[in-house]
């Protein structure tokens, strides 16, 4: 439930705000000036806080800038008898999301904090997927072949050099192209994903490149294309293996010119795109077979990161275990489980043909059917299977 924090000194103003709040199916707390209101704030998460300008000791404006250094993430509304527009854009440049003035009027005041509740949700939201997304591009190992991509990682990323990563299914593909785009120049952009062998044939092109409105039956307004959503950052082409010839081709000139023509157009659009690639397929392979372009081929592979299957790198999986028993803690809200030494073993002396994706899904099955400390029977019991 919606948390709202109401600092004002006056306590007949508390009283109304707070029953309006209250019927509105909002939890309601009360600071009666800016000390305590700042105490609130630091002890308690609050969505939205309707704070006044003019109180005793620390005036509004001042507990605003507080909490913003203190980096509370709480939506402040400012509200004000004696407000002037020199005030409102004061407290809007101290971060403040929005001003009213005494006596509010009800329905703007209702309808603004439902606004700051979904500012603040959105807040929450990309918090969250921060977390998740810089937890899940950490490469996890100490074996001799992920230290050396690591270090290839740390050459490369600084350059504006193609990239061809290799590996089987779930190696960790993925996280090598996230860590070359992280520690690039190109970082503050975007790192845009396609996955070439999740989309059909005949829309790669369209995926890619975009289209005009009318260039197709369902095209029915115009699209941009993962090539100009990446201008200035990093497109990351998984799956390269499966893109049709004729898609290979568009991309060939792509990198040749650093321009593309959406389907259905005619104007040349100048790109600007890092391109990061990779397949779990030969592709010398594909090229005899003539399903992939060898000129293409030796224009993504500029650098070629292979990326080892777990089974030749068994010496990380303890650290994996760990690094997913804490993974999986944080996203359950939960104690992180141990497990014991005998159970790690049997771990490592899997095959785990599925590699690092695999691991971590029985890594979670252990967590919900194991013990506090997941054992050697936990493992044999769960892995069966396997």
């Amino acid at each position: 439930m919606a948390k709202i924090l109401i600092i004002d000194d006056e306590q007949s103003i508390r009283n109304t705000l707070k029953e309006i709040l209250e019927y509105e199916k909002y939890t309601v707390a009360e600071a009666k000036d800016g000390v305590e209101g700042l105490k609130m704030l630091d002890k308690e998460q609050f969505d939205v806080a309707l704070c006044d300008v003019k109180m005793p000791k620390i005036d509004g404006l001042e507990v605003l800038q507080k909490a913003m250094e203190e980096g509370i993430d709480t939506q402040f509304i400012m509200i004000s008898a004696h407000g002037t527009i020199e005030t409102a854009v004061e407290a809007t440049k101290k971060g403040a999301y929005d001003f009213i003035q005494k006596p509010p009027d009800l329905n703007r005041l209702l309808i603004t904090i439902r606004n700051a509740m979904d500012k603040s949700n959105l807040v929450k939201e990309t918090r969250v997927l921060k977390k998740k997304v810089s937890k899940g591009s950490i490469i996890v190992g100490e074996s001799p072949a992920i230290m050396e991509i690591k270090e290839s990682i740390d050459k490369v990323a600084a350059t504006d050099a193609r990239v061809l990563i290799t590996g089987e299914n779930g190696t960790g593909k993925e996280l090598v192209a996230r860590q070359l785009h992280e520690k690039s120049n190109r970082s503050k952009n975007g790192l845009i994903e396609v996955n070439c062998a999740a989309i059909p044939s005949e829309l790669i092109e369209s995926e890619l490149f975009g289209h005009e409105k009318g260039s197709f039956t369902s095209a029915v307004k115009q699209r941009i294309g993962k090539f100009e959503l990446a201008n200035d950052g990093t497109l990351f082409l998984d799956e390269i293996g499966d893109m049709s010839l004729s898609a290979q081709a568009k991309v060939l000139r792509a990198l040749q010119e650093n321009k593309i023509t959406r389907v259905g157009g005619d104007k040349e659009i100048e790109v600007n795109v890092r391109v990061v690639a990779a397949t779990n397929k030969d592709l010398k392979e594909e090229i005899a077979n003539k399903n992939f372009r060898e000129d293409l081929y030796h224009r993504l592979s500029v650098i070629l990161i292979k990326v080892p299957a777990l089974r030749d790198r068994a010496d990380d999986i303890p650290l994996l275990i760990e690094k997913f028993l804490l993974d999986i803690a944080t996203d359950y809200g939960t104690k992180p489980k141990s497990i014991s030494a005998k159970a790690v073993k049997l771990l490592q002396q899997k095959s785990w043909t599925g590699n690092i994706r695999e691991l971590r899904n029985v890594v979670e099955r252990l967590v919900i059917m194991g013990a506090d400390e997941i054992s050697e029977q936990d493992v044999i019991r769960n892995t069966e299977t396997q």
